[in-house]
């Protein structure tokens, strides 16, 4: 049984109207939903310049959206979650500290969403590289990925081979790779989630992959719901998805104490 889904976007960054997810999490039957819009928190010059190319400035925003989640709580039977997904460099580490003790969230996502300072998903400006440089950058990505867990300043990890998704990335992951960040989050407070954001469109996997993922239950790390979803449709065809995933591995979902 999913009861909760705790990575969730709004029209506070790049999602839909925060009124029509919530009204699609209830539609779904679940108990709880986590708005966590997505923020760049940077000090460098080059992150500040693709934070506002993308309108990733939720933190300007946030006092806003709380006080919309306040008012919808009011009519919906739903636990509504304050949250943020903040995109992680240990270059940004205690920008990204001050600002979590600032804003107070139910808790924080932490992803990595850049290498070279250029979004992952880009894939023309990693296809110009040659094979061993390309290598190099998903070395980079994994230890970014470690650090992230090992800087204890989010509740939840999240998708954590995103380069997967970007076909001239896909292929140099390894064990190791996975071994590391399971080590990592075996010693960590921090979780990681399974998301579906792209579990139904061409990619057609979760993150963490398969592979990935059996390495995890052998570190016996917990694992939470994040369908990723941007629209209202989107959440509601996920769900199902997600629930016959953990019903297959006959695991329960973690939930957070919030």
């Amino acid at each position: 049984m999913i009861d909760h889904d705790y990575h969730a976007h709004s029209m506070y960054s790049d999602g839909r109207l925060l009124r029509q997810m919530v009204e699609a999490a209830s539609e779904a039957g679940l108990s709880g939903i986590g708005i966590s819009d997505h923020c760049i928190i940077s000090e460098r010059d080059a992150m500040i310049e693709v934070r506002n190319d993308i309108g990733f400035t939720f933190d300007l925003t946030y006092e806003r959206r709380r006080s919309a989640i306040e008012r919808l709580r009011e009519t919906y039977d739903i636990e509504i979650y304050d949250a943020v997904e903040i995109d992680y460099d240990p270059r940004d580490e205690d920008a990204i500290d001050a600002f979590l003790g600032e804003a107070n969230f139910q808790y924080a996502i932490g992803s990595v969403h850049n290498l070279e300072n250029v979004n992952v998903h880009y894939e023309s400006y990693f296809a110009e590289k040659p094979e061993t440089e390309r290598a190099a950058l998903v070395d980079e990505y994994f230890e970014k990925v470690v650090g992230l867990v090992d800087s204890e300043l989010f509740e939840i990890a999240a998708h954590l081979d995103l380069i997967e998704r970007n076909p001239a990335l896909q292929g140099f992951a390894t064990e190791s790779h996975y071994r590391q960040v399971a080590e990592a989050l075996e010693r960590s407070r921090t979780i990681t989630e399974l998301n579906a954001g792209r579990i139904l469109d061409d990619y057609g996997e979760y993150h963490p992959s398969p592979s990935f993922l059996d390495i995890l239950q052998e570190y016996n790390v917990s694992v939470t719901v994040g369908t990723d979803s941007h629209t209202p449709e989107a959440l509601i065809d996920r769900i199902p998805h997600v629930a016959g995933w953990f019903e297959e591995r006959g695991i329960e979902p973690t939930e957070l104490s919030v």
